[in-house]
């Protein structure tokens, strides 16, 4: 007797759906990274790491449960993720936190462009600021200037 496995969930087609599907498949990847960050972080930024844990821990539960609200199957989180740079010394979790801070904003950007719910956009662009501000923070620690960006979310040149 084989035990049926699930399926995985599918982006939904309503456009406002499927970017807070995408939303949320980012914070699960995010939540990972933050590991990678913590594992080689210097101890004196463990506060910052737990800080961004915990902001996107929050986030994702709460994302999660608007997609319930909509009956819509919500993203699985992976076994694993394909981190966008090797990650060996503080500098480079340091690295990888602003750009999982900047693919989180895009991600949440996309669904504040996509909302036709008025709360959803408000919630959405919570989030796409709380993503810059901690983007920011991460880039103060690798002495970036400036620490902030134009349009967070964007590639749009300032």
């Amino acid at each position: 007797m084989t035990t049926p496995t699930p399926s995985t969930p599918s982006r939904p087609p309503d456009q406002a759906d499927g970017a807070l599907f995408e939303a949320v498949a980012t914070e699960h990847a995010t939540i990972y990274g933050y590991g990678v960050v913590s594992a080689h972080s210097l101890p004196e930024r463990n506060y910052l790491v737990s800080e961004a844990m915990a902001e996107h821990r929050k986030r994702r539960e709460e994302a999660l449960v608007m997609l319930a609200e909509r009956s819509v199957e919500a993203p699985l989180p992976a076994a694993g993720y394909q981190l966008p740079i090797d990650v060996d010394t503080p500098v480079d979790a340091a690295k990888l936190a602003v750009r999982m801070e900047d693919d989180a904003a895009a991600a949440w950007r996309a669904v504040v462009e996509q909302a036709t719910d008025q709360q959803d956009r408000a919630f959405a662009v919570t989030t796409l600021t709380q993503c810059a501000v901690m983007a920011a923070r991460w880039r103060r620690v690798l002495g970036a200037n400036p620490v902030t960006v134009a349009f967070p979310g964007g590639n749009e040149e300032s």
